[in-house]
C-alpha cells in the first residue's frame, strides 16, 4: 500500500492542475445539486420491530390519514388571574385566534383547527385552553409566511390581557450552529499557525478539509429529500467531516515538511508523506468509516443515513488528503515552510538533519519511560473517577419539556401541564385490532390501572375491526412512573391491543438502544481490531487500543451526565434545561469517538512502529515516534476539539450535547490515552507490545504502514541503472 500512495502522491503533486481541477469540479456540481434540490425535510421516523411501530403502522392502515406525519401546533391560551377562558371577553379572544388560523395567511397548509369549546380542550377550572392545528405538511417544509401567521396568531389575545403560548413541531426550524461553528475553525487556523510557523501551511489544511465538507454536505443536502435524511444529518457531517478533514490534511503536512527536511526534493517529499503519513490517514479513516457504518446493526433508519452520510463524508475526507493535498503543496511551493526554514531546508543554512534540542513531546515521553506505573495510574484513575456519573445514566427522547424555559414551545408545555396535568403533554395512544366489544373491555381494564388520570372512550374506524384509545397517565412523559404504566398495559394485553403514540415510542427507541449497545460495540471494536492488527502486526497494541478507547468514552459519557442531566457547571456550557440523555447519545458517541480516537492511535504508535521495525530498541521507538508525531496529534486535537466545541452554540439540543461529547471525548482520549496511557503501556510491554505469533503473521497481508517495503524499492529504484526517474516514468504512465 505504501508504494501505492507514494505513486499516488508523487502523480497528484507533479499533475497538481488537473487534480486541482477536478477536485474544483466536484465541488461546483455538487453545489449545483444541493442548489436545485428542495428544503430537507425532518425526516421520516421509524423503528422496526417494536410494539410502538406495530401500532403505527396498524393505526396507518385501518385509519388512513390519522397517522399522516404533517406538523401539529397546539395555541395555549391561559387567563389572567381571577379570570377564566369561558368568560365573555377571553373566549371572544380565542374565537378570534381559530378564526384567523382558518381564514387567514397559512391557511391553505392547515388540514383542521379544533376550537377548543367543542372539542372540550378546557381545564376543569376554566383558566386554560388549547387550539390544536394539524398542518398538511412536516415543520420542515412549512413556508415561512405559515410558520410566521401562527407565530402572531395569539397577538390580539396577548394585547388583551391572556398569556398565549405556542407548542408543537410547527415551529420546528433548522437547527443554528450560531457562531459557535465560526469560532472553531478560527481556533483551528490559530492552532496551524502556531504549528506549522506559516499562514500557507496553516491555511492548507483548513482549504483541503473545506473543500472535502463542502462536496460531502452539498452532496447530502442534494440528496436528502430523495433519501429522506433528516435535518440534522448535514450538521453531524460538517462536524465530523471538518474535524477529521483538518486532521488527514496536518498529517501529511507535518510529514511532508518532515520529508523536506531530510533534504528531498519537493516531488519525493510529497510521494513518501503520502506514501507513509498517507497510509496512516487511509487506515485510520478506515477505521472511522466502520464504527460509523456499522451503525446500521442497531437497525433504526434515521441512525443508519445518519452513520452512512457522515461516513461517506471521512471517504472524502480520505480522498482529498491522498490527492488535492498534495496537488497544492506542489502550488505553495516553499511557502508552506517558516520564513527561516525556506533557506535553511534548502542548503543555504544550517545543515539539513543537524542535530537539534529534544523537544516537548520527546521530553515527555522520556519522563513516562521513567514513571510508567505512575502514569499509568494517574491516567486510569482519573478518568475512572469522571466515568463514575456514567452509571446514573438516564436516557430518553427530547421533547418541548427539555426546551429552554424562555422559550414559547417550553411555556406552552408548562402551562399545558398545569391547567390539565403532567401527563397531558404525553398521551398513550392505544390501538386494538378488533371489535367494539374488545374495546370496551380494554378501556375498563386501563381505568383500573394506577397511574392513568382519564380514558377517552373508543373510537371506531368505519369497517367496526379497530379502535383507538387515548390514555392520559398521571406523570410526566419521561418519568419512570410512565414507562412502567406503558409496560403494565402491553404486559396484561394481548397481541391484538398496542400502545404507540411518542411516549410509547420514546421508551421503545431507547430500549433498541439498549439492546444494541453490545452487539454494535462488539461489532465495531473486533473490526477494529482485526484492522490494527494489520497494521501494527501485533496483538497487544490494538488491544491496548481497543480498552484506552472504552475508559475514555465511559469517562466522556460520565460528563456527558454530569452536565446534561445533574446541571453541573451547566451554565458555563449554555444548558439551559437538564433532563435525560438523548438515547442514541451512548451509541453515537462509542462509534464516532471509537473512529476518531484511532487516528490518534494510528498516526502516533505507527511512527513509532516505523522506528521499531528499523531497528530501535522499544523504549527509543516510544521516543522516537513521540519526537516526530506528539506535536502533530497534540494540534489535530485541540483542532478535532475547537470544531466539535464549536457545535455547542447550536440550538438544537442534541447537536448542543453530541458537541459537548465528542469533545470532551477527544480531550480525554487524545491527552490522558494516547499521550499517556498508550506510552506507558509500551513502556511496560517493551518488546512483547510488538509479539504476534509466527502462523498468524504469515496469514495475514502485509499492509506496510511503516514504509518498510516503500523504503526498499526506493533503495532498489536508486540503484537500478535507471535510478529514480524509474519510478517518474511510472507516475507520468
Amino acid at each position: 500500500m505504501a508504494t501505492f500512495l507514494y505513486r499516488l502522491g508523487r502523480g497528484a503533486f507533479r499533475r497538481r492542475g488537473l487534480v486541482a481541477l477536478l477536485w474544483v469540479a466536484l465541488l461546483f456540481a455538487a453545489g449545483f445539486g444541493a442548489a436545485s434540490a428542495g428544503a430537507p425535510t425532518s425526516g421520516s421516523f421509524s423503528i422496526p420491530g417494536t410494539e410502538a411501530q406495530k401500532a403505527f403502522d396498524l393505526l396507518d392502515e385501518r385509519f388512513p390519514g390519522m397517522a399522516a406525519d404533517g406538523a401539529t401546533a397546539r395555541i395555549v391560551i391561559k387567563a389572567p388571574e381571577g379570570a377564566k377562558v369561558t368568560d365573555a371577553g377571553p373566549k371572544a379572544e380565542v374565537q378570534k385566534i381559530v378564526t384567523g388560523l382558518k381564514t387567514g395567511p397559512g391557511a391553505a397548509e392547515i388540514s383542521s383547527v379544533a376550537d377548543p369549546y367543542e372539542a372540550q380542550a378546557v381545564s376543569q377550572d376554566g383558566s386554560t385552553a388549547y387550539i390544536s392545528a394539524k398542518y398538511k405538511v412536516s415543520g420542515m417544509e412549512l413556508k415561512d409566511d405559515t410558520r410566521e401567521a401562527l407565530k402572531v396568531s395569539g397577538d390580539g389575545a396577548k394585547a388583551a390581557g391572556l398569556n398565549v403560548q405556542i407548542g408543537g413541531d410547527a415551529l420546528m426550524a433548522a437547527p443554528e450552529t450560531g457562531s459557535g461553528e465560526i469560532i472553531g475553525i478560527a481556533v483551528a487556523a490559530i492552532v496551524l499557525v502556531i504549528t506549522f510557523g506559516s499562514l500557507v501551511a496553516a491555511g492548507l489544511p483548513l482549504l483541503t478539509a473545506i473543500i472535502g465538507v463542502g462536496i460531502g454536505v452539498s452532496s447530502i443536502t442534494a440528496l436528502a429529500n430523495v433519501l429522506d435524511l433528516g435535518n440534522t444529518t448535514a450538521t453531524l457531517a460538517t462536524m465530523i467531516g471538518l474535524a477529521v478533514g483538518i486532521d488527514y490534511a496536518l498529517f501529511i503536512v507535518s510529514r511532508y515538511r518532515a520529508e523536506l527536511a531530510e533534504g528531498r526534493e519537493r516531488d519525493e517529499a510529497a510521494g513518501r508523506a503520502v506514501g507513509t503519513a498517507g497510509s496512516a490517514v487511509v487506515f485510520a479513516g478506515l477505521t472511522v468509516v466502520i464504527a460509523l457504518v456499522g451503525l446500521a446493526v442497531v437497525n433504526i433508519p434515521m441512525l443508519t443515513k445518519m452513520g452512512f452520510a457522515a461516513a461517506g463524508t471521512v471517504v472524502i475526507a480520505v480522498l482529498v488528503a491522498l490527492t488535492l493535498v498534495p496537488a497544492i503543496l506542489a502550488f505553495a511551493g516553499k511557502k508552506v515552510l517558516p520564513a527561516g526554514e525556506k533557506s535553511r531546508l534548502f542548503g543555504k543554512g544550517k545543515p539539513a538533519g543537524a542535530e537539534k534540542k529534544a523537544n516537548g513531546g520527546t521530553r515527555w515521553a522520556r519522563f513516562v519511560l521513567r514513571r510508567p506505573v505512575m502514569v499509568l495510574l494517574a491516567g486510569v484513575i482519573g478518568l475512572g473517577v469522571i466515568a463514575v456519573p456514567a452509571s446514573k445514566l438516564e436516557m430518553g427522547l427530547p421533547d418541548d419539556g427539555a426546551q429552554p424555559v424562555s422559550t414559547t414551545q417550553r411555556q406552552a408545555y408548562d402551562l399545558l401541564s398545569d391547567g390539565f396535568g403532567p401527563g397531558f403533554n404525553g398521551p398513550l395512544m392505544v390501538v386494538v385490532d378488533g371489535d367494539k366489544a374488545l374495546a370496551d373491555s380494554t378501556v375498563d381494564r386501563i381505568k383500573g390501572l394506577d397511574g392513568v388520570v382519564a380514558v377517552t372512550p373508543p373510537t371506531l374506524n368505519e369497517a367496526g375491526d379497530a379502535a383507538v384509545i387515548t390514555v392520559i397517565p398521571k406523570d410526566r412523559p419521561s418519568s419512570t412512573h410512565t414507562e412502567d404504566l406503558v409496560h403494565e398495559i402491553r404486559d396484561g394485553s394481548g397481541d391484538d391491543v398496542l400502545v404507540t403514540g411518542a411516549t410509547a415510542m420514546n421508551i421503545d427507541f431507547s430500549q433498541k438502544m439498549n439492546d444494541a449497545l453490545l452487539p454494535y460495540l462488539a461489532l465495531v471494536v473486533g473490526l477494529a481490531f482485526l484492522l490494527l492488527m494489520l497494521v501494527f502486526r501485533s496483538i497487544l497494541v490494538p488491544l491496548k487500543a481497543a480498552l484506552g478507547f472504552l475508559l475514555s468514552v465511559v469517562a466522556a459519557l460520565g460528563a456527558v451526565v454530569a452536565v446534561f442531566q445533574w446541571g453541573w457547571l451547566g451554565s458555563i456550557f449554555g444548558v439551559e434545561q437538564t433532563g435525560p440523555i438523548m438515547s442514541m447519545m451512548p451509541i453515537f458517541m462509542v462509534g464516532v469517538v471509537f473512529g476518531l480516537a484511532m487516528d490518534y492511535e494510528v498516526f502516533l504508535v505507527t511512527r513509532m512502529r516505523e522506528a521499531y521495525v528499523h531497528g530501535e530498541r522499544p523504549g527509543q521507538a516510544v521516543v522516537t515516534g513521540f519526537q516526530y508525531s506528539a506535536r502533530v496529534v497534540v494540534a489535530a486535537a485541540v483542532i478535532m476539539i475547537a470544531v466539535f466545541a464549536g457545535f455547542m452554540g447550536a440550538s438544537d439540543q442534541m447537536v448542543k450535547m453530541i458537541g459537548f461529547g465528542l469533545a470532551v471525548a477527544v480531550f480525554f482520549d487524545a491527552f490522558v490515552v494516547r499521550m499517556a496511557i498508550v506510552p506507558a503501556v509500551l513502556a511496560l510491554l517493551g518488546h512483547k507490545a510488538w509479539w504476534l505469533p509466527k502462523w498468524l503473521d504469515r496469514l495475514l497481508p502485509n499492509v506496510d504502514v511503516e514504509g518498510e517495503s516503500l523504503r526498499k524499492h526506493l533503495e532498489k529504484s536508486a540503484d537500478s541503472p535507471e535510478g529514480p526517474d524509474k519510478d517518474r516514468e511510472l507516475v507520468n504512465a
